[in-house]
C-alpha cells in the first residue's frame, strides 16, 4: 500500500527533537532505525502527521559501564551492541539476543530503542529487560523520567513513554560474579518473528542456591511480561532440571497466545515452558562459569 501524507523533518539536537514533540503532540511520531514503524505506516496502520527522524542526534548510541550499571544509548544499533566489546567480555545472554533479531539488515539499521518505544508483542529485546528488571531513561523537555522495564510495556503497541518523550537510554545492573543470561528463541526461519522468546537472568548464592532470577517472556501474551510465578519457584531453589520444569510449566500457565500461523494455543505454551527450560539451564551454566 501506499502510506497517507506526512511531513518528514530531522532535527539536528535531542532539545529540537523534544520541541516538535512538545509543538505537535500527538500528531508525532519518532524513527529510529525504523524496521518496525515504516511497514505499519505503508499499510496505513500508524498515520503519523509528522515524522520526527533521530538519525542526526549525536551521543545517543554510546555504550557504556559504571561501577552499577550497564548503559545502552537508545539510539545504539543491535548490531553495534552485538560486536561492542563490553557486551562481548561480559553479557552473553544480551549479546545472543542481538545477534538473533531479523537479518543482518535489520540488526545494521534497527535501534534498541525504536524497538522497545514500539513494543511489537513479539519483539525481541524487551524479554531480556524484564529479566534483568532495566530502568528506561525517558526524556521531555522538563527533564528525565525513569521507567522501570516491569512498569514500561502496557498492552499491544503500548508502552508509558508519553507523546512528549524520547527514550534516550536503557540502564540494566552490571553482571555481578556468580551470575548469568541467556535468550532463547524459536522462529519459524531466521529472520522471523519470535513464536516464543524466553530471557533468563539467574545469580547463585555461595552456597549454590538461586539468589535472584528474572524471566522475560515474549510473543505469547498481548505485550512482553515477567513470569513472577516461576520466579517465585525458583528463588532460594538449587538448580536443577527438575526445578527448571518446574519454573517453565509455571512460566507457560502464565501466557496468553492466540492461535495463528505459527501454531495452536497449546503448541504455543509447550515452547514457552521449553524455551524456559533451555534459558533457565543456559543462565545457570553461565553463572557458575562466571566467577
Amino acid at each position: 500500500m501506499i502510506p497517507g501524507q506526512f511531513d518528514y523533518v530531522r532535527p539536528g539536537d535531542i532539545d529540537q527533537a523534544l520541541m516538535i514533540l512538545r509543538e505537535r503532540e500527538g500528531e508525532a511520531k519518532l524513527l529510529s532505525g525504523g524496521y518496525s514503524l515504516i511497514p505499519l505506516i505503508k499499510l496505513r496502520l500508524a498515520q503519523p502527521t509528522v515524522l520526527v527522524d533521530l538519525r542526526d542526534i549525536g551521543g545517543l548510541d554510546g555504550i557504556t559501564e559504571t561501577d552499577d550499571e550497564l548503559r545502552i544509548g537508545a539510539r545504539a544499533t543491535h548490531r553495534q551492541i552485538h560486536e561492542h566489546p563490553i557486551i562481548v567480555d561480559r553479557y552473553p545472554g544480551t549479546r545472543e539476543l542481538a545477534g538473533h533479531i531479523g537479518d543482518p539488515q535489520v540488526r545494521n539499521w534497527g535501534t534498541i530503542g525504536g524497538s522497545i518505544a514500539h513494543a511489537d508483542p513479539a519483539s525481541d529485546w524487551p524479554a531480556m529487560l524484564l529479566a534483568l528488571r532495566a530502568t528506561i531513561v525517558c526524556r521531555s523537555e522538563g527533564g528525565e523520567r525513569l521507567v522501570k522495564a516491569r512498569d514500561f510495556f502496557l498492552d499491544t503497541f503500548t508502552t508509558a513513554l508519553q507523546p512528549t518523550e524520547v527514550i534516550t537510554e536503557i540502564r540494566s545492573p552490571r553482571r555481578p560474579m556468580h551470575a548469568g543470561g541467556a535468550y532463547t528463541k524459536l522462529e519459524r526461519k531466521v529472520g522471523d518473528f519470535a513464536t516464543c522468546g524466553v530471557a533468563a537472568a539467574v545469580g547463585l548464592g555461595d552456597d549454590g542456591r538461586i539468589s535472584w532470577v528474572g524471566i522475560g517472556i515474549t510473543a505469547v501474551a498481548d505485550a512482553p511480561f515477567a513470569a513472577t510465578h516461576a520466579e517465585a519457584a525458583l528463588k532460594g531453589a538449587h538448580p536443577t532440571e527438575a526445578m527448571f520444569h518446574q519454573a517453565a510449566a509455571a512460566a507457560a500457565a502464565q501466557t496468553r497466545p492466540a492461535a495463528d500461523v505459527r501454531g495452536s494455543v497449546e503448541y504455543k505454551q509447550a515452547m514457552a515452558a521449553e524455551m524456559t527450560v533451555r534459558s533457565l539451564r543456559r543462565a545457570v551454566e553461565r553463572a557458575q562459569a562466571y566467577v
